[in-house]
């Protein structure tokens, strides 16, 4: 069994046992034929926010921000920039920042995350992200000192044009062990490619990338349900616990719903369902109502 076996496995599992998130299966038809799949022709990152330069410059920009893609249990902290999210927030100050090279990301303290990410006058929970960003870079840079000379590409040319591949070869970083769910080392494959920095053969392969906002816009959709307590927890803004059952399950029961919903369909892949849900979760329906939260660096 593959990694990405793995994955959807111990989501089907989730699912199948699980006690405060139900899939409604019933609504998936219905759901599946009202997509705007023609969103899904030509997706790509936004250069507004993204750096989308030279190609090896954007390779290692992008590897970079998917190391610290991560942090939305923090981000009604993060000092934002004016009409931004807090991961358009992250993106775009790491773009104004770059290039960095291996050994500045290797030094990196969690003072100089802070400036970079404009958070001037951090609270205690934001020091704690700018720490574990710091954390996550140093990490990075020194996987890509130590193992790769130094060359962002040399990590991808390793991969041997396998999204698959790619992801095992992430999980060599602590951060990135996110066992049952994988989401930023799949992520990373799936923005490698659409900055057309990276091709894969096997794109078909990843499954959604479990966080906090597909799950969200599946619920308010009404393709999930979520145990009453639960949501109102998640409703008065109360820390779902990293690793808890609960959380577990609206990850699990996500990517599974998902995955039953692609059965629904002829010629989508997990990843551009992914990308459909993740950026209609950016419209005001779904900003209103809250979202849960943990503190995580998995996502």
């Amino acid at each position: 069994m593959t990694v990405l076996d793995e994955v959807r496995s111990t989501c089907a599992a989730i699912a199948a046992s699980a006690r405060f998130v139900h899939i409604n299966t019933h609504e998936l038809p219905a759901y599946a034929a009202s997509l705007p799949l023609d969103s899904l022709r030509a997706p790509q990152l936004d250069p507004a926010t993204h750096y989308l330069g030279e190609p090896e410059a954007t390779l290692a920009y992008v590897v970079t921000l998917d190391a610290i893609n991560f942090g939305s249990g923090y981000f009604p902290h993060l000092q934002k920039r004016p009409g931004y999210s807090g991961y358009f927030t992250v993106a775009s100050s790491l773009k104004d920042a770059w290039p960095l090279n291996v050994q500045q990301l290797r030094s990196l303290s969690a003072a100089q995350c802070a400036d970079i990410f404009g958070q001037t006058n951090p609270d205690l929970a934001i020091r704690e992200l700018m720490g574990l960003f710091a954390r996550a870079l140093n990490d990075l840079g020194d996987l890509i000192a130590r193992k790769y000379g130094g060359d962002f590409g040399n990590l991808v040319s390793a991969a041997e044009h396998s999204a698959e591949r790619l992801v095992s070869l992430l999980l060599e970083m602590p951060f990135y062990q996110d066992v049952g769910f994988l989401k930023r080392a799949q992520l990373t494959a799936a923005d490698l490619a659409l900055a057309r920095v990276a091709h894969f053969e096997d794109l078909d392969k990843l499954t959604i990338f479990a966080d906090n906002l597909v799950p969200h816009v599946l619920r308010v959709d009404g393709v999930l349900s979520y145990d009453t307590n639960l949501l109102e927890r998640i409703n008065r803004e109360e820390l779902i616990p990293s690793g808890s059952q609960e959380e577990r399950e609206i990850r699990g029961c996500a990517l599974q719903a998902v995955e039953l919903l692609r059965s629904q369909l002829t010629g989508v892949s997990s990843m551009q369902l992914d990308y459909l849900l993740w950026n209609r979760g950016q419209g005001a329906a779904f900003k209103a109502q809250p979202r849960h939260r943990t503190r995580t660096v998995f996502y």
